[in-house]
Formats: C-alpha cells, sequence, structure tokens
C-alpha cells in the first residue's frame, strides 16, 4: 500500500473551497478577487495531480480512500476515493477551471465576488461527483450543482433569454433527480433484504459487491436512466443543451460540456449497480446512442452559428460514448473514458476559442464573420487543431479515444459501428464547412478591421489544452496504463456476477 494513500488529500481539495469563499469575500477589489480564485486553482491542480501520480494502477479497487461519519443514525457516511476510472478527471477538472479563470480575466465586471465563487463552489461540486464512494453522498454533490449553474447563467449570459436557460435546466435537473433518490433509497432497502443483519448500507464497494436481486435490477436500471439521460444530454432529453449555447456564458459551456458528469454516473453507479439489467437492455442504450450520434450530427450540418454547431456536435460524440459503454467489451470501455477525457480538453478549449471570437466580434454567427485566419492565425491554427481531434485525427488524442471505441462497437453490433463510421465523415463535413465560412470566408460585417489575436493569457490556456491532446494522442499508454486494471475488474463484474 502506497504510504501517501492515507493522507486527506480529497478531502483537502474539498475544504478549499471554504477558506477560498472566505479570503475573497474579504478582498479588496477584483484584481484580488482573481488572483485568490487563481491560486486555490493552481494549489488543487498540484494535489490533484499528486493523487494522479500517487495511484496504483496495478490496483484494481478503490484508493485515497476516507470515510467519516456524516449522519450515522440512518446509516450514511462521508465516503469519497478513485479508482482508474475517475483518477483523471480530478487534475482535468482543476485543468479545466483553470482555463475558466484565465477566460474570464478582466472581463466580469459584474459582481465580480459572487461570480468566483459561484465558479470555485462548482469546481469544489465535479470533485464531489467524481470522487464521492457514497450514494447519498453522490446525489448531494449531484442536486448542489444546480445551484451555481442557475446564477451563472442567469446573471452572466449573454443572450437576452438566459434566465428563461437557467430556469429551463435547473427545473429538467431537479425533475430528473427524483427518481435518482428514490432508485438509490431502494437499493439500500433491496440490499439489506439480501444481506441480513447489515442493515441499510449507501457505501458503494459494500453495494457493488453484492448486486441486487434480479427483479429490482432492472427497476433500478430504468431509474437512473431516467435521471441521467437529461444530464448527458441524451435525445429527446437535449433540449436545455442548444438553449444553452444561445444564451449562457461560454465558460460556463465550456464546463458543462466538458465535464460529461451524466456519462461518468453512467459508468459509475448505473451499469455496475444493475450488471443484469444492463445485459437484458443492452439494446436500449444502443439504440439511444445511435439516435443521439445520428441526430447530433445531421443537425450540425445545418447549424450557423460556432457555438450552436459545438453543442449538436457534444451531442453526437455522447451517442458514440453511449454506444461504446453498451458494447460492454474492454475496447469500448477503454474509448469511453478515453473520449469522456476529451471533452474536457478537446470540447472546452472549442468553447474557450469560441468566446474569444464572440468577445472580439459580439457574435459567433458565420454571417457576421469571415476573414478571421487573416487577423488572428494563432486563435485559427488552434481553431483547427482541436477542430481536427475532434475529429479523431492520428496524433491527437481523439485518435486513440475514436479507434478504441469504433473497434468496441464494431465487435458488439456491426451495423451500428459502420453507422459510427458514417458519422465521423458527417463530423468532418459540419467542422469543416463552419470553419471554412468563419475563418477563411469573406468579411460581411464591420468585424472586417483589425482584431487582436490570442493575448498571452488565453494563448496559455488553449495551448496548455493542445499540448495535453497532443501528448495523449502520441503516448495513449499513459492513460491506458491507469485504467486497464480497473477496467478489467469493471468488465468481469458486469459480465459475471449473479444476484
Amino acid at each position: 500500500m502506497n504510504p501517501m494513500d492515507k493522507l486527506p488529500l480529497i478531502s483537502l481539495l474539498l475544504v478549499m473551497f471554504p477558506l477560498s469563499a472566505l479570503f475573497i469575500w474579504r478582498a479588496r477589489n477584483s484584481c484580488q478577487i482573481r488572483r485568490i480564485a487563481l491560486i486555490t486553482v493552481i494549489l488543487e491542480l498540484l494535489v490533484s495531480l499528486i493523487i494522479l501520480l500517487g495511484f496504483d494502477a496495478r490496483v484494481p479497487g478503490f484508493q485515497w480512500v476516507e470515510t467519516h461519519a456524516w449522519i450515522p443514525s440512518i446509516p450514511i457516511f462521508y465516503r469519497v476515493g478513485v479508482d482508474g476510472l475517475s483518477v483523471w478527471f480530478l487534475p482535468l477538472n482543476a485543468l479545466l477551471f483553470l482555463g475558466t479563470i484565465l477566460s474570464s480575466w478582466n472581463r466580469v465586471t459584474t459582481m465580480p465576488r459572487l461570480y468566483y465563487t459561484l465558479l470555485l463552489l462548482l469546481k469544489t461540486v465535479t470533485y464531489g461527483i467524481f470522487s464521492a464512494l457514497d450514494t447519498i453522498l453522490f446525489f448531494f454533490f449531484w442536486e448542489l450543482a444546480l445551484i451555481p449553474v442557475y446564477f451563472l447563467v442567469s446573471l452572466w449570459g449573454v443572450g437576452p433569454h438566459r434566465r428563461y436557460a437557467a430556469v429551463q435546466y435547473t427545473l429538467l435537473m431537479i425533475a430528473s433527480g427524483i427518481p435518482m433518490l428514490m432508485a438509490f433509497v431502494l437499493l439500500a432497502v433491496d440490499h439489506a433484504h439480501l444481506v441480513h443483519g447489515q442493515g441499510l448500507t449507501f457505501s458503494l464497494p459494500d453495494l457493488l459487491a453484492t448486486p441486487a436481486s434480479k427483479p429490482f435490477q432492472t427497476l433500478l436500471f430504468f431509474l437512473l436512466l431516467a435521471s441521467l439521460a437529461p444530464k448527458l444530454p441524451m435525445v429527446p432529453l437535449h433540449v436545455w443543451l442548444p438553449t444553452m449555447a444561445r444564451e449562457g456564458p461560454v465558460v460556463v459551456l465550456a464546463i458543462m460540456t466538458g465535464l460529461k458528469l451524466g456519462a461518468y454516473a453512467i459508468l459509475r453507479f448505473l451499469i455496475p449497480l444493475a450488471p443484469l439489467a444492463m445485459r437484458e437492455y443492452h439494446w436500449l442504450l444502443t439504440g439511444l446512442g445511435t439516435a443521439g450520434l445520428l441526430y447530433g450530427a445531421f443537425l450540425a450540418l445545418s447549424q450557423t452559428n460556432l457555438l450552436t454547431l459545438l453543442a449538436y456536435a457534444s451531442i453526437s460524440h455522447v451517442g458514440l460514448v453511449l454506444l461504446g459503454l453498451a458494447a460492454m467489451n474492454l475496447s469500448g470501455l477503454q474509448g469511453a473514458i478515453f473520449q469522456l477525457i476529451n471533452f474536457s480538453l478537446i470540447t472546452s478549449g472549442l468553447f474557450f476559442l469560441t468566446g474569444f471570437i464572440q468577445h472580439r466580434t459580439q457574435s459567433t454567427e458565420a454571417v457576421n464573420l469571415g476573414g478571421l485566419a487573416r487577423r488572428m492565425p494563432m486563435l485559427t491554427a488552434l481553431y483547427l487543431l482541436l477542430g481536427l481531434a475532434s475529429m479523431g485525427i492520428p496524433g491527437t488524442s481523439g485518435f486513440p479515444a475514436e479507434f478504441l471505441l469504433l473497434m468496441g462497437i464494431l465487435d458488439a453490433h456491426t451495423g451500428v459501428g459502420l453507422a459510427a463510421l458514417a458519422t465521423m465523415i458527417l463530423g468532418a463535413g459540419y467542422f469543416l464547412n463552419l470553419f471554412r465560412k468563419c475563418f477563411f470566408g469573406p468579411a460581411l460585417s464591420e468585424t472586417d478591421g483589425i482584431l487582436e489575436d490570442l493575448t498571452k493569457r488565453e494563448l496559455g490556456v488553449v495551448l496548455t489544452l493542445a499540448s495535453v491532446v497532443i501528448l495523449l494522442g502520441i503516448f495513449p499508454h499513459l492513460l491506458l496504463d491507469q485504467l486497464s486494471a480497473t477496467a478489467a475488474s469493471w468488465l468481469q463484474h458486469i459480465q459475471t456476477n449473479q444476484p
């Protein structure tokens, strides 16, 4: 056992928020507020890298586990930890929020204290979601995320209907939380009936060790699927994302599309807690994944706005992840996790760059752009690089992710795999078509003047993400080696466990 494994580093990531919030509200000016937020995220990035480097990839179970009584009379515990499926999401979470804070630098002049406090709260909540090993603790963090998102969108959104977008998202997520809570409570009751004398437990390791009864697994499967579908977003419960793309702040969109919490919850809870139901109803996930894959791609083809294009492309890529998980093989699983990490790197990077364009031109519509390559060559080059990465070009992290996904999908469902291959062609079509119009087409508005290229701060944000994209594209084993033992154990649990 790693002697550092006993250090409460995950808790340290969580307790930094109240400390940093206290300093932010005592700060004297906006400059101090931004610096406190930046220092907080840098420290958390260092702590999360220590957790990643101290993780023993040969051990398939949970590591860095901390357990403390929270509501012992029920019993509900504060129980956190990571395994090979989740450990990479901690530093990526910090890296994404680091980019968010730097991208917001000097641009948030209204209520900066509240803005950066909400950003840090959202960051802390996502740490909790990725590390919670108690189902009720996970639900607590899951629902808590609604608060910062609602205020960030309604107060700092860019569209005239931003409050509508915030309310739509919040109500949809509150409604979807009801079946999740019901599923976790019923799961604890079912586990108490199966394991006599133990009583109720919400501990994820204990629940995984004793699979639920076969009839209950079906109920659990559909309850969790109903609760997670909007968060993915899964067609037809995706309606909030295009609205958010038009109305919300771009940095929040980068977070919400970069951190696919719904897909992570399917990977962490739905499939392993209901393995029999997953084997029986994998066709349903396959159908939903195929629908999202094709729907998002065809809708992206008709977009004339960079933000809505990225939103529909994200829906299409989520469909591909669902297909990889539904394949229930090693290639599909590894490709799905790799693609979730790519969302934090590639999709978020594209949203950041689109936000930089919006800040300079006050528009993301192709009709108002054009000729950006001549006026902003560095931004153009990085936009093209990340766009090619999203298409799975070799040398980028998109290639191993999509290759593994396609191999897993073709092995399980040949016809669906061929549809996924066709969608890759559509992906190249919708990106390159709009890229050509916006960056090489004629300028049709007053923006045909001198535009500032990326500043040093903006360049640092995107270059960091692009560097990781290239690093994982050339050396994918850096991630796959961390996944191997946990992925094999996860698959064995899905394929062999009986109630």
